[in-house]
């Protein structure tokens, strides 16, 4: 086995892996920048679904509306028809009311069509988010390579597709024979009506197919929704090495900011323990707390804490208040309230201001002694 097949076959068993391996749900940056790629969930089966119920929906509300104008489109037709023929008719004069009838049809639909558009816009609009993006306007070249190509026509999609079209077409199909059945006598007596009651009984049934397919497809649309949902979230799962490097990417690497945070720690108990030899005093319970104060009337009205550790580190602030002769005082109860309610630079609550002044007079009166 050459180098060359070894690394192949890594490849191919990596890209294995990852496909198995990805069982984490996208997270919220992942959706967010397939989003800016263009690539959303939405089902375009779902918004013709809608759009076409609420054409055929207008057209029955507005049908006296349109019947109206048709009526009147073949009365002026005919009339004009008539009138020509007993001149001269020529072709242009034809090519006119022809192109008269077909504007005076556009005027009359394109209300329902308006309200179609709006309706399929305000359906996109509910099941994407509006953001403006150029990225799928974007020519991708990979789609031109012919391999992928047929992978995409013979692929599992496209079976599936396709069956759904068939399955489609055998709906609608049968959906349109029980419409006809159920109104087979009315096409009998259309031929005994007038022209007029004629074309509404005829609008009546086109308006009652439409509907019924509408909402017979209306159904396939919901479920296609649903369907294109999982699989856009199918599609963007992510390995457990994807999201621990987005991660890092998003938030640093955990190993460098824990690094970053025990330094600061560092330079803040560097700080801390420099600023013992400057305290009043240092409160003990004895072995496990320690609490360093100092009092300056010029800089703040009541005592700071400047110093506090538990176990070792109280230990060694004990260490450091003896090599520079700062009192050191024993009272259990005051050195457990100060490390547990008073963080460093802050001072002292009121509710300690009686206690911390028994112990500094206690201090200032051993200082006075020594002197």
């Amino acid at each position: 086995m050459t180098y060359s097949d070894s690394y192949i076959i890594r490849y191919n068993l990596q890209l294995f892996a990852d496909d198995g391996d990805k069982t984490e749900e996208p997270t919220a940056k992942k959706l967010q920048d397939s989003r800016k790629e263009g690539s959303v969930a939405k089902s375009k089966e779902l918004s013709n679904a809608v759009t076409l119920l609420a054409f055929f929906v207008s057209l029955k509300i507005f049908i006296p509306f349109l019947s109206k104008r048709l009526i009147n489109m073949f009365d002026i037709f005919w009339r004009e028809m008539d009138e020509l023929s007993t001149g001269n008719l020529t072709s242009v004069a034809i090519w006119q009311i022809m192109f008269d009838v077909i504007v005076y049809i556009v005027i009359t639909i394109l209300p329902f069509l308006l309200i179609a558009l709006v309706i399929g816009f305000l359906v996109e609009r509910v099941q994407i988010s509006w953001l403006v993006t150029t990225k799928p306007l974007q020519p991708k070249f990979n789609k031109l390579n012919p391999i992928s190509g047929f992978k995409r026509i013979f692929s599992k999609e496209a079976l599936f597709n396709l069956l759904l079209s068939v399955l489609k077409i055998i709906v609608f199909g049968a959906v349109s024979i029980s419409v006809v059945k159920d109104n087979i006598g009315a096409f009998i007596t259309v031929y005994d009506l007038s022209i007029y009651d004629g074309l509404g009984i005829l609008f009546e049934i086109i308006m009652d197919l439409g509907i019924k397919i509408s909402v017979v497809y209306l159904i396939f649309g919901l479920a296609d929704w649903i369907f294109q949902k999982w699989k856009h979230k199918k599609e963007l799962r992510m390995s457990k090495q994807e999201v621990k490097d987005e991660y890092k990417n998003q938030e640093g690497d955990p190993k460098v900011k824990g690094q970053q945070k025990q330094r600061m720690q560092q330079a803040a108990r560097r700080r801390m323990m420099s600023s013992i030899p400057e305290a009043d005093v240092v409160i003990t319970n004895p072995t496990h707390f320690a609490v360093a104060l100092k009092y300056d009337n010029t800089i703040s009205q009541a005592p700071v804490v400047t110093a506090k550790g538990a176990d070792y580190l109280a230990m060694k602030i004990k260490d450091i208040a003896r090599e520079n002769d700062v009192e050191i005082v024993e009272n259990k109860p005051l050195a457990r309230m100060l490390y547990s309610n008073v963080e460093i630079g802050n001072e002292i609550p009121g509710e300690l201001y009686q206690a911390v002044a028994e112990v500094l007079a206690y201090v200032y009166k051993q200082k006075n002694k020594v002197s």
